[in-house]
């Protein structure tokens, strides 16, 4: 990215609205107070003026300079609890957001139109589209990693889990899949601005239990698409926290769970959601336990990383 002023590398759309309402300020205030005249032309009241216009012109900057690109970037993957269900009930999500998934400056999302936005419940709202998306783990997880580590913001989630109405099997996200090429045009375009993909947090399988076919293969199947993955994002030894299954859509779930706490590739990790609290559906994890489940992610990425935490607070 070229180069070009104070405000390389964020938003440069200035904010006229906050500039202008301090022009008029000290404005008024010169017509109605005409003693201050007199003040601005003594040395100190030179160099006050002098210190409000350099404010002024760097106000543009002030305001854009805040996490208009994320430096750490995290791609969440799979199907409908990484997704988020939290709070659904008859298809419609009940609106509660819990402390941890609050939103906060420094964790952006990348949108379906692949830009840059404040992160907000539901994540994946304009990417899981054939169903109605709650509360996931993704912001519970960006905010536990700040809470820990502030130097990792600005914080950039890649939402591109689906789920539907039906569920997504592993084979349905092997290379060259509708969904695979999704998720790595969405992965190259978050790099375009600059910052690092830290992480694939990855939470699929429940649709592979329904027959044992699937379940046998699924290892395989797992394997496979993280080595493709790899390969295609160019990055070989990106760290991958996959979620071992609470629940399924069928009778084999433990099989799929054998798979996948089995893996054994080098920097793919697993976290067990096994016991977090579900929805009546009995299929998909409640707010609270996306909550727990993404504070659980958190904690596994960071045990990851290669050098001890620096703890700025927030």
């Amino acid at each position: 990215m070229s180069s070009s002023g104070p405000c390389q590398g964020h938003s440069r759309a200035m904010p006229t609205k906050g500039f202008t309402i301090l022009w008029v300020i000290f404005s008024t205030s010169l017509l109605f107070r005409p003693e201050l005249h007199l003040i601005m032309k003594a040395p100190k009241g030179k160099a006050m003026l002098t210190f409000l216009c350099l404010m002024l012109l760097a106000y543009p900057c002030l305001g854009s300079h805040a996490s208009s690109h994320p430096k750490s970037i995290f791609l969440l993957a799979g199907q409908s609890n990484m997704s988020g269900r939290g709070g659904i009930t008859n298809g419609t999500w009940d609106g509660v957001l819990p402390l941890q998934c609050r939103p906060r400056r420094k964790i952006l999302r990348l949108s379906a139109k692949l830009a840059w936005v404040e992160a907000v419940e539901p994540l994946h709202k304009d990417i899981d589209v054939y169903a109605t998306c709650g509360v996931g783990p993704g912001m519970a997880f960006a905010n536990s990693v700040l809470a820990k580590d502030s130097s990792l913001g600005p914080i950039g989630l890649v939402p591109c889990a689906v789920g539907a109405t039906r569920g997504t099997k592993i084979s349905q996200w092997a290379r060259g899949t509708d969904l695979y090429n999704q998720l790595v045009r969405r992965a190259s375009a978050a790099l375009r601005g600059g910052g690092s993909i830290r992480a694939v947090l990855w939470y699929q399988g429940e649709s592979d239990t329904v027959n044992s076919e699937d379940a046998d293969l699924y290892k395989g199947r797992l394997e496979k698409f993280f080595l493709d993955l790899r390969a295609d994002l160019h990055i070989p030894s990106i760290p991958i926290i996959q979620v071992a299954l609470a629940s399924g859509q069928g009778p084999f779930i433990e099989k799929v769970r054998a798979a996948q706490l089995g893996l054994t590739l080098d920097k793919v990790t697993c976290v067990d959601a096994k016991g977090l609290e579900l929805e009546p559906d009995h299929l998909h994890l409640s707010t609270g336990a996306e909550v727990r489940l993404g504070e659980m992610l958190a904690n596994e990425f960071l045990r990851t990383l290669p050098s001890p935490l620096n703890s700025h607070g927030h």
